[in-house]
């Protein structure tokens, strides 16, 4: 038998997307349940929180660690970002020949709105104990020494990922300066870039492995009673924006 896991979405916190705490029993109960002879990662992600992709990864690590169980990923669309974080908790990645992967770098996006509350004659007030408690407010003009900061953290977090892209994948990784400057490869150009390890689909692949009589076990994160009976509430509606808004970066 082999466990299932789907990871459709973008990464995200406080339930809005994939993350550790609503994946956790999945991940641990498809190691667990009927004692697997692997476990398949259906990846279809555009990234999100760094965090959350770290948590989700080295679950996945370490329970297959434990178990002495192999784990094999599977893209689909895309694995850019912290996709692509996840896919490199698998021992061995598995694309179509139209998958993205990719998109190795940290990036931070957000709006300056001070001209327009100046518009309309708006005052900001704001007042803090701390003198960088306000950095970055998005109602204030940007200060050069907030930009030099941030871009201190987008780099400590970017450094973090290539070492556990480089821990994962080794020396099957080619060596090119382009491979961590956020650039995205399709099929055989990601494998020629060491970022996958061949072209194939989850059922044939492990039928190859383990045989034409292996069975499949599948999981994935159980929707709310809402979201099952098609209800259409806020929270939902702005989750689904944000997500086709984080595909959409690779056209998709």
């Amino acid at each position: 038998m082999v466990a299932v896991i789907r990871l459709q979405g973008a990464i995200a916190n406080a339930g809005r997307g994939l993350d550790d705490p609503g994946l956790a029993p999945v991940i641990e109960k498809a190691f667990a349940k009927g004692k697997p002879k692997a476990v398949a990662l259906q990846i279809n992600s555009p990234g999100g929180s760094p965090v959350q992709s770290s948590l989700i990864a080295a679950r996945i690590k370490r329970l297959s660690e434990e178990k002495g169980i192999p784990v094999f990923a599977f893209v689909e669309d895309v694995a850019a970002s912290g996709g692509y974080w996840l896919a490199c908790a698998a021992d061995e990645i598995f694309i179509d020949d139209t998958s993205m992967l990719g998109s190795i770098g940290v990036i931070s996006a957000g709006f300056g709105l001070n001209d327009l509350i100046d518009r309309y004659g708006v005052e900001r007030r704001v007042h803090t104990s701390g003198t960088s408690k306000s950095m970055l407010d998005p109602f204030r003009a940007e200060k050069p020494e907030d930009v030099a900061r941030l871009k201190g953290w987008l780099d400590d977090i970017h450094q973090v990922f290539i070492a556990h892209v480089k821990k994962c994948r080794g020396d099957r990784l080619a060596d090119d300066p382009a491979l961590f400057s956020g650039e995205v490869w399709i099929g055989q150009k990601a494998i020629d870039q060491g970022l996958a390890d061949g072209i194939g689909h989850l059922v044939p692949v492990m039928k190859e492995r383990f045989g034409d009589k292996v069975r499949f076990r599948r999981y994935g994160q159980k929707k709310g009673l809402l979201a099952r009976f098609g209800a259409q509430i806020i929270a939902g509606a702005e989750g689904h924006l944000a997500d086709r808004a984080a595909f959409s970066r690779f056209g998709l």
